[in-house]
């Protein structure tokens, strides 16, 4: 291992190579911006990452002709250029992606870390982001390393060998930070339906975002909750805090809270720092669906962008316009049904635009790719309600979505399900 620049750290990336970027959070930054710098003598670099934070320089669309970012989830920073074209969206469960490049089919040139400066053992941490990262750096050919002390160290499946680095440079850059704006009436009351939901003892997994946060506001008033999930939120320190996380009654990792990554505040990268109760792990293990149906009261908590009235849950796309990815909500979702006393959720508003579009619909827009089928759909909820779909008929479900819909728009859904025959 040698510490060098980080335009030394890049000087061998050539054109055609495929590099891989730590996700989320931990976007490797003073990594990235060195390789944008050298972008006039690249051509054709393959970019592939997850959700990234951070401005994402190589998706400018000036950057075209020299990198070309393959996404495993669209971040927000990727939309526009998944949409124009300019880059490529790889479908794949969350839980897949080290099988992809441990089996070769994503190989990998390079791959930019962002981990803690090495302690006294020589052991760095991979800090807020676990992710697919031990089966990135195993089949990258080169390993490259930014020495981050503005990183927390994280404990769990977090840790890195030197051994493992070929080179490192050294920085003192915070983690990205990710502000929850303040809810509305629409995501309280969506969250307190989902936290009534919610028993004792149960083991949750939640995104981020308002509707998560509002369930979390809505947890105050049970007891012994554990989480076991791909990533979490300030959400958790609060939980934690208030008592009503402790995993005192999970099935497995007890005591622990199990997360691939992160995204938050500070305070929430304070909290995780040298935390024996967090214990980071990729996901292979988090979104494992025999690990996530071993908890007997696990209790997922997924999103949509519609749900038509079949069950059909669409989370990636608007139509044809890609907007995120299938991630972990089909991991999560399977192995929550399996789970003895578990449940699959699946949280969204009754309507979008301001009140004008439904997002219960008849059918779903052409293009949009179902996520989550009508046959692994359990509990959809909006702010009008729950709607419990398994073991009903086309004709119940049609039924159940239609009376948590949008009241402005249920008459025309009735008339719809009558074309349909789905009264």
């Amino acid at each position: 291992m040698r510490i060098v620049s980080p335009e030394e750290a890049v000087a061998g990336i050539r054109s055609g190579q495929q590099i891989y970027l730590q996700c989320a959070a931990a976007t490797p930054s003073v990594l990235l911006d060195a390789l944008v710098a050298r972008a006039p003598e690249l051509e054709d670099v393959r970019v592939v990452h997850l959700h990234c934070e951070g401005p994402g320089p190589h998706l400018a669309p000036e950057m075209a002709p020299h990198f070309r970012h393959r996404a495993l989830f669209i971040g927000p920073n990727a939309r526009v250029a998944i949409n124009e074209g300019r880059a490529e969206y790889i479908p794949a469960f969350l839980s897949d992606v080290p099988r992809l490049f441990e089996s070769g089919l994503l190989p990998l040139d390079a791959v930019f870390v962002n981990a803690t400066p090495p302690d006294s053992h020589g052991f760095c941490s991979l800090g807020t982001s676990v992710e697919a990262m031990h089966a990135a750096i195993k089949a990258a050919r080169t390993v490259i390393v930014q020495f981050n002390r503005g990183i927390p160290r994280t404990l769990g499946e977090s840790f890195i060998h030197i051994d493992q680095i070929d080179l490192a440079v050294e920085c003192d850059v915070k983690p990205y930070e990710h502000v929850i704006g303040e809810l509305g009436e629409v995501e309280r009351r969506i969250g307190q339906f989902v936290a009534d939901l919610v028993q004792d003892g149960a083991t949750i997994q939640m995104g981020i975002g308002g509707i998560p946060s509002a369930v979390g506001a809505a947890l105050a008033d049970k007891r012994d909750l554990g989480v076991h999930t791909e990533m979490f939120t300030d959400v958790v320190v609060d939980l934690v805090e208030k008592g009503v996380v402790n995993g005192s009654r999970k099935e497995r990792n007890r005591g622990k809270i199990v997360a691939a990554f992160m995204m938050g505040t500070q305070r929430l990268y304070d909290f995780v720092h040298d935390n024996p109760m967090v214990e980071m792990r990729q996901v292979d293990f988090t979104n494992d669906t025999h690990v996530i149906r071993s908890f007997n009261r696990m209790t997922a908590i997924n999103s949509a962008i519609e749900v038509d009235l079949t069950g059909q849950v669409v989370a990636d796309s608007i139509g044809h316009r890609m907007y995120s990815g299938v991630g972990g909500q089909m991991d999560f979702v399977r192995g929550a049904s399996l789970a003895p006393e578990g449940r699959a959720i699946i949280a969204l508003p009754a309507s979008a635009a301001g009140g004008t579009m439904s997002r219960i619909v008849p059918a779903i827009k052409e293009g949009a790719g179902v996520v989550t089928t009508r046959a692994h759909a359990r509990t959809i909820v909006t702010e009008w309600g729950v709607a419990e779909l398994w073991g009903r008929s086309l004709h119940e479900r049609a039924e159940a979505l239609i009376g948590i819909a949008d009241p402005n728009f249920r008459d025309e859904l009735r008339s719809e399900a009558r074309r349909l025959h789905l009264d």
